[in-house]
């Protein structure tokens, strides 16, 4: 398993100075660096034959310098209930990962990946069962977004970094993303119109904090205790709820943005009022939002999504508690929403699924 994917050659990842740098390396004038990476950035060239303005010598010289791959989409999904847009994206080594595209009133919504696979073995989740495979680049990741905005045509004002894997355990190259992606030279995204998800992992929430983003950070929680989580989730064996609470606090007190508690609603195993209850404790005095999520059924387990009464008993009760509950519009329900499920099928048709 190579989970450290070097993006040193990888054209996409490169930060404008780094491509200020490379254009000098080539012999070429400074300002082929701007009209090159406003190709790569901000146009979404698929190609260097899409760069109609850099001379062909220009393209060959980078071509022998740098690798410059953008993905294809091998499968797509489209939702005929709300438009919602499932990706299959193959990356230049085979590998797929997945993305969405959700249209919202406020404006368009792309959730990515930011590994191929996950570690992380949450019991409820599709993206675990292949394990994983390999961190992505920063180009990579912005490549899902530019590869969607290509394909839809239309601008995309809010990127989630919430699909396959953890975005926290590719910590590099999440950073390195989130600054190129909200830097004008580029798509330009507002940090505030940034989320990442996390399961937990508490030193990278606060490395996270110390690079005073004005991003979103949400937490993948599910359990109001530590008993209930380590049984969903073997992270919670590495970090008790209280460290983590700990540091979503810290993270607060330097970003100041509301932070958002990620709980999927798995029947008769944490929907209960009881604990909803002991949830609201857990965050009793925090500025924060819980998105309930029936949870996703995926069918090499025994979960299933609480019923819309449970859900709607769950979130009454922690509103009588004081705390900001939304349930999470369900988009794209008659395609593959849960995260994972594209790729697993995907690889069970190539048969790498055998023993799992």
């Amino acid at each position: 398993m190579n989970t450290n994917k070097s993006d040193l050659s990888d054209l996409l990842s490169m930060s404008y100075e780094e491509v200020e740098k490379l254009v000098d390396e080539i012999g070429e004038k400074p300002y082929r660096a701007e009209q090159l990476y406003g190709w790569l950035h901000k146009r979404g060239a698929s190609s260097y034959e899409d760069m109609r303005n850099l001379p062909k010598a220009m393209k060959e010289k980078l071509k022998g310098r740098v690798t410059f791959f953008f993905p294809r989409i091998r499968e797509k999904q489209v939702s005929k209930l709300d438009g919602t847009k499932k990706y299959l994206f193959e990356l230049a080594d085979g590998e797929c990962v997945e993305s969405v595209w959700m249209s919202y009133h406020h404006g368009n919504s792309v959730c990515i990946s930011s590994q191929v696979g996950c570690r992380m073995g949450c019991t409820f989740c599709a993206s675990t069962l292949l394990g994983l495979t390999r961190n992505l680049t920063a180009g990579e990741m912005l490549a899902q977004v530019y590869a969607i905005e290509r394909d839809t045509k239309e601008r995309v004002s809010n990127v989630v970094v919430m699909g396959t894997g953890e975005p926290l355990d590719n910590y590099g190259n999440l950073v390195k993303f989130i600054r190129m992606i909200s830097d004008g030279k580029g798509l330009c995204i507002s940090e505030r119109n940034i989320t990442v998800s996390t399961c937990g992992l508490v030193p990278g929430i606060r490395k996270l904090r110390d690079e005073n983003f004005m991003i979103n950070l949400a937490l993948s929680l599910h359990a109001p205790n530590d008993v209930l989580r380590r049984q969903l989730m073997p992270v919670a064996r590495s970090y008790a709820l209280s460290d983590i609470m700990d540091a979503m606090r810290d993270y607060y007190s330097v970003n100041r943005r509301r932070l958002t508690f990620e709980y999927s609603l798995i029947r008769g195993v944490n929907d209960s009022e009881e604990m909803a209850v002991e949830l609201s404790g857990l965050l009793k005095g925090m500025n924060c939002l819980v998105n309930l999520i029936p949870v996703n059924p995926v069918e090499e387990t025994a979960y299933r999504p609480a019923g819309r009464g449970d859900a709607l008993r769950f979130k009454k009760k922690l509103e009588n508690h004081g705390i900001h509950v939304t349930i999470r519009r369900e988009m794209g329900r008659d395609i593959d929403g849960a995260c994972g499920q594209l790729r697993k099928r995907d690889a069970a048709k190539r048969g790498d699924l055998q023993g799992v």
